[in-house]
């Protein structure tokens, strides 16, 4: 398994500098640096929109998911198979994939998008708690219905469909993530569980 706070620490000491688009080209991807905020304030509005309308929530839900998925899947494969983390996290690696999987989950909480770490992981099922994800923060300005973390849930399973799903690109969609525990909620950290789809 790979040291994950040296992996964490290491990978957080990279400079990354935006180009004249305002986009930051490392890791085999483009990133942006937009606040947190940004991203909860559309999920929010997309969901007040549904109103009481439970159907037209679960779609919108299952929109979120997937585009977090679809983000997850394609941005995972660019940092896994990155220069920076070939160098950082490569030389840590013993099994594949799970230190890889264990690796791309080092690069998510070095770059600040939640604090998230599997704690069990099978070619048949992963589990990971996450102490900070930006959705919970939702909490304390909108009536959430159901657990809010479909960032968390859509790249759990994206990384899952590249650890153990076809070769890439044709493994999105292999796996399906539940959201058991919620910060939203009111639970000490999110857990989020990753199984093959039936």
């Amino acid at each position: 398994m790979i040291d994950r706070e040296k992996a964490i620490e290491q990978l957080s000491q990279i400079k990354v500098k935006g180009n004249s688009d305002g986009l930051i080209p490392s890791f085999n991807v483009l990133v942006n640096f937009l606040p947190s905020y940004f991203w909860n304030s559309f999920s929010e509005k997309l969901l007040k929109q549904a109103g009481e309308d439970d159907k037209l929530y679960a779609d919108i839900e299952e929109g979120l998911e997937l585009a977090a998925a679809e983000c997850g899947y394609h941005t995972g494969y660019g940092i896994i198979t990155s220069e920076e983390f070939k160098s950082i996290v490569g030389p840590m690696i013993e099994n594949e994939p799970e230190d890889i999987l264990h690796g791309a989950f080092a690069v998510f909480t070095a770059w600040g998008w939640a604090d998230a770490e599997i704690t069990s992981l099978s070619r048949e099922k992963m589990v990971v708690h996450v102490k900070d994800y930006y959705e919970s923060d939702i909490r304390d300005t909108f009536a959430v219905k159901r657990p809010f973390g479909y960032m968390i849930r859509g790249v759990s399973r994206a990384f899952m469909d590249l650890g153990y799903g076809k070769p890439y690109p044709d493994g999105l969609g292999a796996h399906v993530c539940r959201q058991t525990r919620a910060i939203e909620l009111g639970d000490e950290y999110g857990e989020f569980v990753v199984t093959q789809r039936a």
